[in-house]
């Protein structure tokens, strides 16, 4: 069998011999992680510097909250908000960025800044975003439903959530290769903690294997998501960190090739220990 590659600028990765790990800048006032602390330009290329050097293999760019009840920006702020730090990065040769973005415009600009891939978590909902993302290394589309705006998730309700998760993500890749997407560059993601209630969450790290098996490199982001301070008792959002750790192992375990992270030292060390299990596991 072929190795599946995935490249990411300037780096390759072969697939499924170790998870890989997306640093998580958030160059926003807003975050519910970090509350703006890498708003500034200097201070969101001093902290991708950080997460390279305790081995981040890739970096992910967010210049709009996607947390509940975040306040929409249209595309020319989140653009001045973005491009300055990918033009820092990009100018120090760190070309292993991916950009976190729902509009066509925006991910249009930031790979004409050097971005490499693009990461949409909206699903999809600007039509044009597929084809803006067809000259980048790869695309991430995630499934969402909607939440109250108070972020509430146990309304949220799923006749056969694997079902419709896979459902839509096998719809999305579909749209992504249409619009001119490479199918081996279509990266999935099952969206925990994107109208998922506790158990939901639970449910997919549980059952990955199901997203995995549409066939697209799988990603995973359950970094200081609201559902591993209930499980574990981890109130601050700090704190989840080591929680974490424990979502991105399950994953890992499960099939995700890719975890998505704020804080990425301590899990690169978790991670080896479980990727040599798996190695092990395929030999016996």
């Amino acid at each position: 069998m072929h190795p599946r590659l995935l490249r990411c600028g300037d780096r390759t990765f072969s697939l499924g011999e170790r998870t890989l790990v997306m640093g998580i800048v958030n160059v926003t006032p807003d975050s519910f992680s970090d509350g703006g602390e890498y708003f500034a330009p200097a201070a969101a290329y001093d902290q991708s510097m950080r997460l390279l050097e305790a081995g981040a293999d890739i970096l992910d760019l967010g210049a709009e909250s996607t947390r509940p009840g975040a306040v929409p920006i249209d595309a020319d702020t989140e653009a001045d908000r973005l491009l300055p730090v990918l033009d820092r990065l990009v100018g120090a040769g760190v070309r292993c960025t991916s950009v976190d973005t729902s509009k066509a415009s925006v991910a249009r600009l930031a790979l004409e800044h050097g971005a490499a891939w693009i990461n949409d978590v909206s699903g999809l909902s600007d039509p044009d975003l597929a084809e803006a993302a067809a000259g980048a290394d790869a695309l991430v589309v995630m499934h969402q439903r909607p939440m109250s705006p108070s972020g509430t998730e146990d309304r949220v309700a799923y006749d056969d959530l694997l079902g419709d998760v896979t459902d839509r993500l096998r719809v999305l890749a579909a749209r992504a290769v249409g619009a001119g997407v490479a199918p081996d560059r279509v990266i999935v993601d099952p969206g925990i903690g994107f109208g998922k209630t506790i158990r939901d969450n639970l449910e997919l790290l549980a059952r990955l294997e199901v997203v995995a098996a549409l066939g697209h490199p799988v990603l995973v982001g359950p970094s200081r998501k609201r559902f591993l301070a209930a499980v574990s008792g981890a109130e601050s959002v700090e704190a989840r960190d080591d929680a974490t750790v424990g979502a991105c192992c399950a994953a890992a375990m499960r099939g995700a090739d890719i975890v998505r992270v704020h804080r990425v030292d301590g899990l690169r060390h978790a991670l080896a220990i479980v990727d040599a299990i798996r190695r092990s596991a395929d030999v016996l």
